[in-house]
């Protein structure tokens, strides 16, 4: 646990609500610019102050917060408030949005156990549920919020071999966008399986890719990955599914390979669909304990991406996605020409990880969570044939960005967003999110309410076993 006393220096930019990281207590906390750096700032009674850092550049973070506002809107059914926020979530009548995307863990297992992992999977874990336990919770979700997008995960949903039977009937029910998040080992061994999620109706795959040479993987994933990372994107372009790219950002581990890993998303296109950044946030598991000097947050990520592009993709082409609070999230959506130009599409078609247009202060309530779920199918889903899939890449050697630029004319996202944990919650924020976990209970949950935890590493929702209980298979 870190104490940080205040600075009698600071300057303050506005109140919000969050959590002590120790006990979980709802507390005051403030927004504060120390020389460059805006900080949230908080005190709880029983265990003393904390500040973390969340933005780079004061200037910045006022304007990026200016650049967009989203329109307040109830989720639909919305439960009545009880303990209020971050508690006993619904969602409650206190929520601003509505869902775009609901996650749904379909297991607890893993075949891996990275050191870096926020759901803290592994190979021991509860028994699966059942296929009828998850139809019944894909059936409440259509009744409770509509057809909004279901992203797979757990665990590693492909320990499951009726993993294509639950993608099939969840398509049956009325769901039209249906994403995968998987590490990729058994895309990358199984070309069968990769076929069979393909046939059932996949949308997209969602691959944890963290850099391009296995030290990264080994540090972040314990074992070296990258061969089976490329085959597990070859198998997907060989059965037209397409892919996005996730790598989690931690500093001094991966954040030198920022632009080799757009480098190496570029070079499988049209594959590949888009690059999402995930800063490390501290939840679930974790190689250490809360180190403030590891933080990265947006302006840093953009930084990095425009130094290692040599200013292809600059950091004032990036704006925040609508829909949800801006402060979560930046997109950039770019066309790539034959000629090697890149040009800047986000002025008019700017997205967030589930694609929501710019704001729109005439929108109707929850046309961003909507917006976001047609970018979404328009951009991340494959709709090309295998036979003009990209040639593999030769030990991914990093030529310059321009000779590669230069060999086709395609779109392509780029993305991220910064999750919040117990230290800079901020529950203003977590109001307006709209990726949400389906819960066994019947419940939606903000994903980062979902997977806090505390410095003690105990967890607010999410307990060992508690989302499987009762419904063995």
């Amino acid at each position: 646990m870190i104490q940080i006393a205040s600075s009698s220096s600071s300057a303050l930019l506005g109140h919000t609500q969050s959590v002590c990281p120790v006990c979980f207590e709802r507390i005051p906390a403030e927004r504060i610019a120390e020389h460059d750096d805006v900080y949230l700032s908080k005190v709880c009674s029983q265990h003393g102050t904390f500040k973390t850092l969340i933005w780079r550049g004061v200037a910045s973070y006022r304007a990026w917060g200016a650049r967009h506002a989203a329109p307040a809107s109830s989720p639909r059914n919305a439960t009545p408030m009880q303990a209020g926020c971050p508690y006993v979530c619904g969602l409650c009548t206190d929520h601003q949005q509505h869902t775009c995307c609901a996650v749904l863990d379909v297991t607890a297992r893993c075949n891996l156990r990275c050191p870096v992992c926020f759901a803290s999977a592994s190979s021991v874990a509860p028994p699966d549920p059942t296929m009828n336990a998850l139809l019944a919770s894909c059936r409440h979700l259509m009744a409770h919020s509509g057809p909004v997008g279901i992203h797979l995960s757990g665990g590693e949903p492909t320990v499951r071999n009726d993993l294509p039977q639950i993608i099939r009937e969840i398509r049956a029910l009325g769901f039209t966008y249906i994403q995968l998040n998987t590490n990729g080992l058994r895309l990358a061994h199984d070309a069968e399986f990769t076929a069979d999620l393909q046939d059932a109706g996949l949308s997209s795959v969602f691959l944890q890719f963290d850099g391009i040479t296995n030290d990264v993987y080994q540090s972040l994933r314990g074992r070296p990955l990258l061969a089976e990372k490329l085959q597990a994107i070859r198998n997907c372009g060989e059965h037209g599914l397409g892919v996005v790219l996730v790598p989690t950002l931690v500093r001094g581990s991966n954040t030198h390979q920022v632009g080799a890993i757009l480098h190496a998303a570029l070079s499988f296109a049209p594959t590949v669909r888009a690059v999402h950044f995930q800063p490390v946030s501290y939840f679930g598991r974790i190689p250490n304990s809360f180190d403030e000097r590891q933080r990265i947050t947006i302006p840093e990520v953009l930084q990095l991406i425009e130094a290692q592009t040599d200013s292809k993709f600059r950091a004032d082409q990036f704006y925040p996605a609508s829909g949800e609070n801006p402060y979560c999230e930046f997109h950039g959506k770019f066309r790539i020409g034959a000629d090697g130009a890149v040009t800047a599409l986000t002025r008019s078609s700017a997205a967030s990880c589930c694609g929501a247009s710019q704001s729109d202060p005439l929108a109707k309530p929850g046309e961003g969570a909507r917006r976001a779920q047609r970018f979404v199918a328009g951009n991340w889903t494959s709709t090309f044939a295998p036979d003009v899939q990209s040639a593999s890449l030769a030990g991914l050697n990093v030529v310059s960005f321009d000779a590669l630029l230069a060999e086709r004319e395609h779109s392509f996202c780029i993305s991220g967003m910064a999750f919040q944990d117990a230290w800079n919650l901020d529950l203003e924020r977590l109001r307006e999110c709209f990726l949400h976990v389906y819960s066994a209970d019947r419940t939606l949950i903000p994903l980062c309410a979902y997977h806090l935890t505390s410095a003690t590493g105990a967890r607010l929702y999410r307990h060992a076993g508690a989302a499987f209980a009762g419904e063995a298979q």
